[in-house]
């Protein structure tokens, strides 16, 4: 398992909330090869968790390619906006970021005949004071723990879910399913790509996950509850989700970020401003 935890960072304007990171990558126990990707740049408060596709290691070049791209340009952005941004330029950047990265990916595959048709599954979260915009594109996801209460703040852009939103299965049997991998939204495997992002509320104490499939295929979000219920450090829940993933088969790679928040948002100056 490969991790790294970072301390909490404060963001130049506000001494209040603070951010603490950690994340892992394992290869899992099925696959000798790890086509997961994550790439977390604390100084600016944004994490991004890739899940790539292809034969031979066109997966691999996909996820990494995505993530190194969007923290680069991303991460750069952020930092050049330096807290004036306000959140529609900040989602509109992270718009921009992966549909360059999507070309870049889609560019890449059409030249290299070893990656045609490689992609992947994105999720990037940039996070402020009170608040994280979260994006994603296919069936990577991100939770969010607080209070004892783990809710899922993605939905899959998959078959499966498209089927369990037709009401043509149930989430029990979804489980179960032969369709369980088939994603309807990836990045780099057509030359568009659309990002769903979403505003949620932060508060202290809060914990968001973001995993690959690797994990949420392997545990059902009471056991992962457990889990982080039991683990009060990033690194001890890292480890313990991991490790149970592999226990219960393994059958994919497996990526984590998890993400506390620290202080207290309440005497915060906004990290960029809202224009009104």
């Amino acid at each position: 398992m490969h991790n790294r935890r970072t301390r909490p960072r404060h963001s130049p304007t506000c001494a209040r909330m603070s951010f603490e990171f950690f994340h892992a990558v394992d290869t899992g126990r099925a696959r000798t090869n790890n086509e997961d990707s994550v790439a977390v740049d604390e100084a600016n408060w944004l994490a991004v968790l890739a899940d790539g596709m292809g034969g031979y290691n066109a997966g691999e070049v996909a996820s990494g390619m995505a993530t190194a791209f969007i923290k680069s340009e991303l991460g750069r952005w952020l930092h050049e906006a330096a807290g004036r941004a306000n959140d529609n330029e900040v989602r509109r950047a992270m718009d921009i970021c992966v549909d360059n990265a999507n070309r870049a990916i889609f560019n890449a595959a059409n030249a290299n005949p070893q990656y045609a048709g490689m992609g992947t599954t994105l999720v990037v979260a940039v996070f402020r004071p009170g608040q994280v915009r979260l994006g994603h594109i296919g069936d990577s996801r991100a939770y969010r723990w607080r209070g004892g209460q783990l809710v899922q703040l993605t939905r899959d852009h998959s078959l499966l879910q498209e089927q369990i939103d037709a009401g043509l299965i149930t989430p029990e049997q979804a489980a179960y399913s032969a369709n369980k991998n088939l994603v309807t939204r990836a990045v780099g495997v057509e030359d568009t790509v659309l990002l769903e992002t979403h505003l949620h509320d932060v508060h202290p104490g809060d914990v968001l996950l973001m995993c690959s499939d690797g994990l949420s295929d392997m545990l059902d979000d009471s056991a992962m509850a457990r889990l982080l219920q039991a683990n009060e450090s990033l690194q001890g829940a890292a480890k313990a989700l991991i490790d149970a993933a592999n226990e219960a088969g393994g059958k994919d790679n497996i990526a984590l970020v998890l993400v506390r928040a620290v202080g207290s948002p309440a005497t915060s100056k906004p990290w960029w401003r809202f224009g009104r």
